[in-house]
């Protein structure tokens, strides 16, 4: 029978690589907060403007980083990928809720994607950075 390294088992399975849960506070945080926005009743709704469209496009571009950044050890693209789809889903989800949950909130696809936007930003601005630091660990070898 073949004995496996238990440090070498990072390379077999990706979930065997360490995580902190503490690391993962700032992401839930992030989340619970989008979904206390999110299903707040509110007494006068405003117009749809610009302004709301901008708000969750940052929302979801913060959700996207604080999600990536604990999960920086995994495969990069699909954990990319992962991220973006995980967070348009949530931002379904919030609309649904928004719509068949709430009185005085309703659902709205261009908010949806307003949502994937900044998710698509989040991962981007992550990637920018994960290659801009590697090439600065280069530069100082």
């Amino acid at each position: 029978m073949p004995v496996i390294c238990v440090t070498e088992l990072k390379y077999i399975c990706p979930i065997a690589r360490k995580l902190s849960y503490m690391s993962l506070v700032p992401a839930v945080l992030v989340t619970a907060g989008i979904a206390v926005l999110s299903l707040t009743e509110s007494t006068r709704m405003p117009a749809v403007t610009l302004n709301d469209k901008v708000m969750h496009g940052v929302m979801y571009t913060v959700l996207a980083v604080a999600w990536l950044i604990p999960l920086r050890a995994y495969p990069r693209a699909r954990t990319y990928l992962y991220v973006c789809v995980g967070a348009t889903l949530y931002g379904a989800l919030m609309e649904a809720l928004q719509r068949f949950c709430t009185l005085t909130r309703s659902g709205d696809l261009a908010d949806l994607l307003a949502d994937f936007i900044g998710a698509v930003t989040g991962v981007i601005i992550v990637v920018l950075f994960e290659i801009s630091r590697s090439r600065y660990i280069d530069m100082t070898k």
